[in-house]
């Protein structure tokens, strides 16, 4: 079964926390790595802008891709969140296996 990352930035810790846990609890991903918070630069709303952001990174199913994006949009507080969806093309097969036992 193939499998995916996703890379998601989130306002602060507190955020990446409650979207893990939550998509974690509902077996959306089997697992998630949230970073120390990072200085992000991007164009928004016609100007360059910059905040503070936390990084993480959710492993899940390819299957269950589009339930995870609904998932992190409707708890996140972005109006456009990033979450981009990274294919698993290789690693440790045990290690991907149980990507695919963990989540439903």
């Amino acid at each position: 079964m193939a499998t995916i990352l996703f890379y998601v930035t989130c306002k602060d810790k507190d955020e990446a926390k409650s979207i893990a846990k939550k998509l974690l609890e509902e077996k959306l991903i089997a697992c998630a790595n949230i970073f120390p918070e990072i200085d992000s630069f991007f164009w928004w709303q016609q100007k360059i802008d910059s905040a503070k952001e936390v990084p993480m990174i959710l492993k899940t199913k390819k299957t269950l891709s589009k339930e995870v994006i609904t998932k992190i949009k409707e708890l996140h507080s972005y109006e456009c969140p990033c979450i981009v969806e990274i294919p698993i093309t290789g690693g440790y097969k045990e290690f991907l296996k149980w990507i695919c036992e963990e989540t439903k």
